[in-house]
């Protein structure tokens, strides 16, 4: 499996296995913000979660994802989730997605620190060749987020899916191999500032 179970962790937060256990505090992470209602994005609620677990575990059966839940170290406490999916084995490309985060942990360190681990794990140990993002067109927070990591926007799929009923034009955005050192570089001064 190139994709295999592993914890991260950096100065603020950890990267644990996602598990069917956490169910009930990533439900109350999500209630902060109540992210369930933003109409262009999947974040599970108390009617969902068991099937986004599932979906999100078979997946990492069948090596194509890797989820995670996010802990905040200070106090211990689950603030959202994250994974390393569609995975593309034999091109080393993955992509990193179906992350949130409590509304009190929007616009802090936390997705700067997990992207940096999640990024440095796949370029560094598992020699991916380009990490993509992908979001909703109308999902502006997010898109601007990616923007500042450093991923460059590849382009935008049309009609892509289907997300709560209508159809979603998708935004894709990537960062390869060779501009790791350089992302790497820039995410790590963010964060020391």
């Amino acid at each position: 499996m190139w994709l295999s179970e592993i914890e991260l962790e950096s100065k603020s937060v950890k990267l644990i296995p996602l598990r069917t256990e956490h169910a009930v505090a990533l439900v109350e992470a999500a209630s902060d913000g109540k992210l369930w209602d933003l109409w262009y994005t999947q974040v599970p609620s108390s009617e969902t979660i068991d099937a986004y677990i599932f979906q999100a575990l078979s997946e990492q059966q069948n090596g194509t994802s890797l989820p995670f839940t996010i802990v905040d170290k200070a106090n211990d406490k689950i603030i959202g989730s994250t994974r390393f999916c569609h995975a593309d084995i034999l091109n080393k490309r993955v992509e990193i997605g179906y992350t949130w985060y409590t509304r009190s942990h929007q616009r802090s360190s936390s997705n700067t620190e997990c992207k940096l681990l999640l990024l440095n794990h796949a370029f560094e140990d598992l020699d991916a060749i380009a990490v993509e993002f992908r979001t909703h067109w109308h999902n502006h927070q997010s898109r601007a987020a990616i923007s500042r990591l450093g991923a460059k926007q590849d382009g935008v799929l049309r009609n892509h899916q289907k997300v709560n009923g209508v159809y979603r034009d998708t935004v894709v955005f990537s960062i390869i191999d060779s501009e790791w050192p350089a992302v790497k570089m820039s995410l790590a001064h963010k964060l020391a500032r």
